[in-house]
């Protein structure tokens, strides 16, 4: 029996002018339900201590139907787009008693818009099918053969219409031919310092909001003299919004290019596993690291290498993976940032190390030490790795010392 996977498409849709004013009016129910069953939940806690189901809350839909004043919940959007808002408020609340998430919070009609669509779409040539919105031109970048079984039209502050469908399609692995395994150590002036074994190879900091930064700062300048509520003040903000989407699709760019590279030349890939929320709070790195986009680079590591049969390894982040000698695995004091280059204590040893290098060779190293302790089969040289299809793309292990040299 063959396995099934769901797969995410995001697309740019183009809605009418008529379409639009539908899509906005749907949109609205949606963000008034999510509200008022979020206004509900606190409510009943607060009077019973306890909290209401999502069939609780669905059962609420219809009386408020049947109610004149809300009688826009059977015209203005789909049924089942509500029911789909009580489910991603329940699993809000559930990310939030599993400290995933914060608790809930309301929408805000000025923030980023959403309806979901969870039945009765399909894909006709160019054009997506949506309940009650009828045929969207669409652009669609590849074709996938699945089940549609969600589709989510967003609207974002630049004011263009995007359309996420999850397809649940055959499982196909497609692995490379490449057995390397690859340490990588994240950083600021280089933003991946990469080594495979025999050679360590860096790629440089975009820096994508320095190459925009004097456009941005500009054109905020202008907003901050327009007029609250004046519609040159929406112009403004939209030319605002401008910058920030070339500068978010630059950064998705170059994660997308340089992740796919890596996952094309390894076999497992070792990272990391950095506390980024931490690491802003120092104010004088926190937009360097913020423009990096670390976690999102990890992300797509991730399901490119699961998509592939690959490994992801993830190494304690207390690991002291750049104060290590790789020669003869003394650990050295703790340095300052600022100290690039350091000389080995070990009076036997005295190798000078580049701190990047250094710790690229050492997350290497744990990884392959944590994939023997996992059991999968390693080879002498460290080069290739193999595991049993089905396995968990990521593990997961608590701080040890080093053991197994970077020579491997």
């Amino acid at each position: 029996m063959l396995s099934m996977i769901r797969v995410a498409q995001k697309i740019r849709i183009y809605p009418t002018s008529e379409q639009q004013q539908q899509l906005a009016r749907a949109m609205g129910c949606c963000r008034w339900w999510w509200n008022n069953a979020l206004n509900v939940c606190n409510q009943t806690y607060k009077e019973t201590g306890k909290g209401i189901s999502r069939n609780g809350l669905n059962a609420l839909l219809p009386k408020l139907k049947e109610n004149e004043e809300y009688e826009w919940l059977k015209t203005d959007v789909y049924s089942q787009s509500l029911q789909q808002t009580t489910l991603n408020l329940s699993r809000a609340f559930i990310n939030f008693f599993e400290k995933r998430a914060r608790y809930p919070r309301f929408k805000s009609k000025h923030r980023k818009q959403s309806v979901s669509f969870p039945q009765s779409v399909r894909i006709q040539g160019d054009y997506i099918y949506l309940p009650k919105i009828r045929l969207v031109k669409a652009i669609f970048d590849r074709r996938y053969e699945g089940k549609i079984k969600t589709v989510t039209v967003t609207k974002d502050s630049d004011g263009r219409y995007f359309a996420s469908i999850i397809y649940e399609v055959e499982a196909c692995f497609i692995s490379g031919n490449s057995n390397k395994i690859l340490g990588i150590d994240l950083g600021i002036k280089d933003f991946a310092i990469v080594n495979d074994g025999t050679k360590t190879s860096k790629y440089a900091n975009p820096r994508h909001i320095k190459k925009h930064e004097k456009n941005l700062v500009r054109k905020q300048k202008k907003l901050a003299r327009k007029q609250l509520g004046s519609k040159t003040r929406q112009k403004a903000r939209k030319l605002v919004a401008k910058v920030h989407t070339r500068i978010s699709n630059s950064r998705h760019d170059f994660l997308h290019k340089l992740s796919r590279k890596l996952t094309n030349e390894s076999k497992v890939i070792v990272v990391e596993n950095l506390n980024i929320k931490g690491l802003v709070r120092n104010h004088k790195l926190a937009k360097a690291i913020s423009d990096c986009g670390w976690g999102m680079f990890i992300n797509f590591l991730s399901y490119k290498l699961e998509r592939e049969d690959k490994k992801l390894v993830e190494i304690d982040r207390f690991f002291p993976s750049s104060h290590i000698c790789h020669e003869c695995l003394t650990q050295q004091p703790k340095m300052d940032l600022s100290v690039r280059e350091w000389i080995c204590i070990n009076n036997s040893c005295n190798a000078i190390h580049d701190r990047d290098s250094a710790a690229s060779k050492n997350i290497r190293a744990e990884g392959i030490r944590m994939l023997k302790a996992d059991g999968a089969a390693v080879s002498a040289s460290g080069g290739s790795v193999s595991h049993n299809r089905g396995r968990k793309s990521k593990v997961m292990q608590h701080p040890v010392k080093l053991e197994t040299p970077s020579s491997l």
